[in-house]
C-alpha cells in the first residue's frame, strides 16, 4: 500500500502542474481526484494499524470496527475532494470557457496516458489480491481491499473520461466535451462514495454475520439433543474475521448443573469450528420445567418440521 501511496502522490502533482500549465478543467479533475486516492491511503494505513490492537478493558471485543470506520471516512474523501471538486470544474468551464495552446493538450495527453498505465497496474494488482483471499466473495469483505479496488477502478475510468474530453476539445475546439468529462468524473466519484459510505455505515452500526454463516450456526443448535428449541440468534460483524454470536436457548429438562455446563462449553467449541470467525460466543441457556416441557407442542409430537 506503500508504494500505491507513493505512485498516486507523483501521479496528483503530475496532473495538477499538467492541469495548471494547460488550462485543462478535466486534468485538474483528476488531480483532485488523485489527491482524494493519495489521503485515502493513508486513511487505509491507518485502518490496518489500528484495527489489529488487541482488546483492551475499554474495547474488550477489540479494535476490528477501525477498519469499518476509516473507510467511512475515506469515502467522505472521494465525495468532497474528488467529486465535488470535479463537477465544479466542470461548471466553471461551462460557463467561462477554457482556451488551450496545442503543447498544452499534449502534455496533459501524455500525462494522462502515463496515469492510464499506473492505475492500471495498481488495479490489476488489487485484483490479484482479491484473488489471493478467495475471490470476489471473500476478497471484497475487506472493506479496505474493496476501497483500493473501487479507487484504481474508478481512477482508470476517471483518467479514460479526461483522455476523451480532452481529445474531442483538440479536434471539435468545443470546450463542452472536456466539460461533459469533468462532470462524469465527479459523478461517477459521488456514486463510488456513496456505495462505499453506505457499506461501512451498515458495518459501523452492526451489521449481521453473512446469512450462511447464521444458517449454519441455527443448524447446529437445532441438532443438538438437549437443546429443546432455539428462542434467538443474534450475529454481528465485530472486525473482517471477527463475528460475535449470542444465542438463547431452552434445554430439555431434567438436566443437572453440570451437564448443562459441558453441554454449554460443547456447542460454544463446534459454533467456533464451523464459523471460524466466531471467536466471541455467548449462549443464554435456560432449563425448561418439566409440566412445561410435557405442554409444549415439542412434546406432543406438533413441533414443526420434517
Amino acid at each position: 500500500m506503500l508504494v500505491a501511496l507513493a505512485a498516486n502522490l507523483v501521479i496528483a502533482v503530475a496532473k495538477a502542474v499538467g492541469g495548471i500549465l494547460a488550462g485543462s478543467p478535466a486534468l485538474l479533475s483528476e488531480a483532485a481526484h488523485s489527491v482524494a486516492d493519495s489521503l485515502n491511503e493513508v486513511f487505509l494505513l491507518a485502518a490496518l494499524k489500528r484495527s489489529r490492537r488487541p482488546a483492551d478493558r475499554r474495547h474488550p471485543f477489540g479494535y476490528g470496527k477501525e477498519r469499518f470506520f476509516w473507510s467511512l471516512i475515506a469515502a467522505v474523501g472521494i465525495f468532497v475532494m474528488g467529486g465535488c471538486f470535479s463537477v465544479f470544474q466542470g461548471v466553471e468551464a461551462l460557463r467561462n470557457g477554457a482556451e488551450e495552446k496545442f503543447s498544452g493538450y499534449v502534455a496533459g495527453l501524455i500525462v494522462l496516458g502515463v496515469a492510464f498505465l499506473a492505475e492500471g497496474i495498481s488495479l490489476l494488482r488489487a485484483l490479484h489480491q482479491v484473488h489471493k483471499q478467495g475471490g470476489a466473495a471473500q476478497g471484497m469483505r475487506d472493506p479496505a481491499l474493496r476501497t483500493v479496488v473501487a479507487e484504481d477502478g474508478t481512477a482508470v475510468l476517471g483518467v479514460t473520461l479526461a483522455m476523451v474530453g480532452m481529445a474531442l476539445h483538440m479536434v471539435t475546439g468545443q470546450v463542452v466535451w472536456e466539460a461533459s468529462a469533468s462532470l462524469a468524473i465527479g459523478v461517477l466519484l459521488v456514486y463510488v462514495a456513496y456505495r462505499l459510505g453506505r457499506e461501512a455505515k451498515g458495518q459501523l452500526i452492526g451489521e449481521a454475520a453473512d446469512p450462511e454463516a447464521s444458517a449454519r450456526i441455527r443448524e447446529l443448535l437445532d441438532a443438538q439433543p438437549e437443546i429443546d428449541s432455539v428462542e434467538a440468534l443474534f450475529t454481528m460483524k465485530m472486525g473482517l474475521d471477527s463475528v460475535l454470536v449470542a444465542a438463547r436457548v431452552d434445554l430439555v429438562p431434567g438436566l443437572d448443573s453440570e451437564r448443562v455446563e459441558e453441554v454449554a462449553v460443547r456447542i460454544k467449541r463446534s459454533v467456533a469450528r464451523i464459523v471460524t470467525e466466531a471467536d466471541q460466543i455467548f449462549l443464554d441457556v435456560t432449563d425448561r420445567p418439566a409440566e412445561e416441557a410435557r405442554e409444549s407442542p415439542a412434546a406432543t409430537g406438533e413441533r414443526g418440521g420434517a
